[in-house]
């Protein structure tokens, strides 16, 4: 007997669902006298799924005005604007659209406005920082441009912290933190200049922990090429966000910044030092499907709307 596929059943599912919503809406509204983002906002505890619940619910809104003002907001988070100017355009457009279409007097709901506003601005906080990352992603290294040239400098002092002087800028030196040849500028293609702000964020804000997995990296049988695992793993956060998968992490924080991100990295650097020491790997060959099954766990994690990563900074020995 042949066995159904799960993913028809989903998709069916899905038809299923888009196609009855507009009667079970209507069916809630009469009995409750709520509209479906009411519900969601006083039923749900706050927090991811508040937010991705009211995210599902603007984007399959069939009003007018409220596909008005995704478009809106969409084309405001990619424009060169102060971040706080952004979040009270957010708030009051979302906010000001959602009570007239839906007729809510916000002198008898006076906790909705408030509620409704906060995943407003988590909404289109998580789409403003996706472009902020991008634009990082899309710079490429310049050998010519001093920003970048200091950055790389001050990556190899805060990993060396004066243990070794490097002797010219170009030099075989670079191997010993992980880069693949004598210029570094190379290995940044993939993830651009948003690669070297990942590593640098992390080599100084947690220098301890840098300085550890520096350390781990060095091994004789279980080492790695740290700098290059650290660029992998900053296409993994990029692909995590790009994707909505990291939306959970990103839905349960306070705030959200360009640090927000660098701190996501943070992590899941750390995590995966610990996750790659576990495995044993018998030589650096097995960085794919270690680093393969790693984003498998990762994303188990971010299935649970309570997920909010911290670093974890207890460093053990190898």
């Amino acid at each position: 007997m042949l066995s159904a596929d799960p993913r028809m059943i989903f998709r069916l599912f899905n038809l299923f669902y888009l196609l009855t919503r507009p009667f079970l809406k209507w069916i809630l509204h009469r009995f409750t006298n709520l509209c479906e983002l009411q519900r969601i906002c006083y039923g749900c505890s706050p927090g991811a799924l508040r937010t991705k619940k009211v995210q599902t619910s603007l984007e399959l809104s069939r009003k007018p005005k409220i596909k008005q003002m995704i478009v809106i907001l969409n084309e405001l988070v990619n424009r060169d604007v102060d971040e706080y100017f952004l979040l009270e355009e957010i708030h009051t457009r979302a906010v000001g659209t959602v009570l007239q279409v839906k007729k809510i007097n916000p002198k008898v709901h006076i906790d909705f406005p408030r509620t409704f506003g906060v995943c407003a601005e988590k909404i289109w906080s998580y789409k403003r920082l996706f472009c902020l990352v991008e634009q990082l992603r899309s710079t490429q290294y310049d050998a010519e441009n001093p920003e970048h040239e200091h950055k790389l400098l001050s990556l190899w002092d805060l990993l060396m912290s004066g243990e070794e002087k490097l002797d010219d800028r170009i030099s075989n030196q670079w191997q010993n933190i992980g880069f693949q040849g004598d210029d570094p500028k190379t290995d940044f293609r993939g993830m651009g200049i948003l690669g070297l702000d990942n590593l640098v964020f992390f080599a100084r804000e947690y220098n301890g922990a840098a300085r550890h997995l520096l350390s781990h990296s060095h091994h004789p049988t279980h080492g790695y090429f740290l700098a290059i695992v650290g660029i992998n793993l900053t296409s993994m956060a990029y692909h995590l966000l790009k994707s909505g998968v990291a939306r959970t992490h990103f839905y349960n924080q306070p705030r959200l910044t360009i640090e927000s991100f660098h701190h996501f990295y943070c992590y899941l650097f750390f995590e995966f030092d610990r996750y790659w020491v576990e495995c044993k790997p018998k030589s650096i060959m097995d960085f794919s499907w270690i680093q393969k099954k790693f984003e498998e766990n990762i994303c188990k994690l971010l299935a649970s709307n309570s997920c909010c990563f911290k670093m974890n900074l207890l460093v053990e020995n190898i």
